[in-house]
């Protein structure tokens, strides 16, 4: 498929697809049609042959090319699926076009140190676990590292410690590098609260800002309601991109905590199951 791709790529090899897609042609036509010396006709007629694209037909002293439509079919097709697969993740997209504009319109207010002290932000969902298994979900270091970080990156340290002045950390890397922040956590009643800072550190471990969390878990009929509110202070300028990308971040991270405690449940359920007994 790949070489398909390739020999097509060049503009003129595609106009003598094009052309042969209506009826076979000699080279000397599509020489014609193209406004190639009929030398450069050939070498490119027998690229494409050498592809599977074409197909040469010898007739007497006239060599006549025809189009294969099956390698065209097949790239088609594999076209087709890379569309669907884009419509499929289009909010991915939507998403960094959002996460740019955010940082646009916070590049156009941080004009000084602490610009953005004392901005609050909240976030609410509703789990479909019981409260305990989304505490564990925050407390656990294993479980933690499973969700709290968005699409693409991998946690390499995580930790709430549920006690005053419990290690809080959160560090993790893509491809392009590693980012870390650190904290504390000032108070937690299981499995209801948990009150914590942590403070996100540049390349030099400098402070960029730091965010202060109160985490609060209420168990209801079909689950838990969580409401994780959420104030800044120490913002420096160089913490644009960060401060844009809150709300999308929190946004994609719950989502993934509403997902792994689904599956947490789920699994539950079916080890629950498997350990009866027929009466």
């Amino acid at each position: 498929m790949e070489r398909i791709a390739s020999v097509l790529g060049d503009a003129a090899r595609w106009r003598i697809v094009e052309l042969l897609a209506e009826r076979p042609r000699s080279v000397g036509e599509l020489a014609e049609l193209t406004g190639l010396r009929q030398p450069q006709t050939t070498k490119h007629l027998q690229t494409l042959a050498r592809a599977g694209l074409v197909t040469v037909f010898p007739l007497g002293q006239r060599r006549v090319y025809a189009v294969e439509t099956g390698p065209l079919a097949a790239l088609a097709r594999r076209l087709r699926e890379l569309v669907e697969t884009a419509e499929a993740h289009a909010g991915e997209r939507d998403v960094i076009a959002r996460y740019r504009a955010a940082i646009e319109a916070e590049s156009a207010v941080a004009d000084r140190e602490r610009w953005a002290d004392g901005r609050t932000f909240s976030f609410e969902r509703l789990l479909a676990a019981p409260r305990d298994v989304v505490w564990r979900h925050w407390v656990d270091p294993d479980l933690l590292a499973s969700w709290w970080a968005p699409p693409s990156m991998t946690v390499t340290d995580c930790a709430l410690e549920p006690r005053a002045d419990g290690r809080a950390v959160l560090e993790y890397r893509d491809a392009e590098g590693r980012y870390r922040s650190e904290g504390k956590v000032h108070a937690a009643k299981e499995p209801e609260r948990l009150v914590f800072d942590l403070s996100v550190l540049d390349a030099a471990g400098t402070v960029s800002f730091s965010g202060h969390y109160d985490l609060r878990l209420t168990a209801t009929p079909n689950g838990t309601r969580l409401r994780l509110d959420l104030r800044i202070t120490e913002t420096t300028v160089e913490a644009v991109p960060c401060i844009a990308g809150i709300e999308t971040g929190w946004g994609q991270v719950l989502g993934n905590l509403a997902r792994a405690v689904g599956a947490s449940r789920s699994n539950t359920a079916a080890v629950a199951k498997g350990k009866e007994s027929p009466s």
